[in-house]
């Protein structure tokens, strides 16, 4: 998850966040349909499933625009640690109003080290980009979205395999997305002959989201969406050790300050 950030950003200059979604969901419905047959999984899940899987794929249809809107129009760089840090927040937050659950000491301590963390790898001190630009605000957006979603999510296993459930979910979302497309923008993408549109968008789609994003929203069925999304405080980090050893950038000394912080706080969340 921590290289989907570079890859989306390449992408944004192809496109409309829509006419994206339907290239990125077209190719995960495909993908894992066939990790699915391959794994012998059945497509079957509960009709008591059906609400939580409609409501769950125009989330995910929103988020797919919101998110994609933020890199266009904010700051990537900024939008994604926002995001990546926002999101177990927002998620315990929800956690308190829908299941009256409220966080341990360990949870507290985590979540307050992973905002230290947050704020650290912004250098928001010196990081005026955060509030100047309007399109940071669709970041904010995706992240309560995303909150949402994963509660959603974490009820997929009372109605058969998470695994089923996700698929269900990501076909929601291209139907969702299928009526805003532009037709004629998918007609010169399909005959374009660009790498970098095709790598990325197999990369972003295959990668980060029939793999590691379906594995996230498993991770949310078996131990909640609250735990799940604490682990999303060491995406940052792991974007730039990606940058670094991929794209050659620096690593300056808050950004490791800032990772160190976010391991420790996944750490103190997730301690029994």
């Amino acid at each position: 998850m921590g290289s989907q950030l570079p890859a989306n950003k390449v992408l944004t200059s192809f496109g409309t966040p829509v006419v994206l979604g339907f290239f990125r969901y077209g190719f995960v419905v495909i993908s894992l349909l066939i990790l699915l047959l391959l794994i012998r999984t059945k497509l079957l899940v509960s009709k008591k499933g059906i609400p939580f899987i409609l409501i769950s794929g125009a989330l995910m249809a929103t988020y797919n625009y919101t998110f994609l809107a933020g890199l266009q129009n904010g700051s990537p760089g900024a939008g994604g640690i926002l995001v990546t840090t926002l999101n177990p927040v927002m998620a315990y937050g929800l956690g308190m109003l829908i299941d009256w659950k409220r966080p341990t000491k360990n949870e507290s301590i985590g979540l307050l080290i992973g905002v230290i963390a947050g704020l650290t790898l912004l250098k928001i001190w010196g990081n005026e980009a955060v509030f100047a630009k309007p399109g940071n605000l669709y970041f904010l957006l995706s992240a309560f979205i995303w909150s949402v979603m994963s509660k959603f999510t974490s009820k997929s296993a009372k109605y058969g395999s998470p695994f089923a459930f996700t698929w269900w979910m990501y076909l929601v979302t291209l139907i969702c997305i299928i009526p805003f497309c532009n037709v004629t923008a998918i007609g010169k993408l399909i005959q374009s002959t660009d790498i970098h549109f095709w790598g990325n968008i197999l990369f972003s789609s295959v990668i980060t989201v029939t793999l590691a994003t379906t594995t996230y929203f498993f991770a949310t069925s078996k131990i909640g969406a609250e735990k799940a999304s604490s682990f999303i405080f060491i995406v940052p980090f792991s974007a730039a050790i990606f940058s670094f050893a991929i794209l050659g950038e620096n690593l300056e000394i808050h950004t490791i300050i800032g990772g160190l912080l976010g391991i420790a706080a996944v750490y103190m969340i997730n301690k029994k």
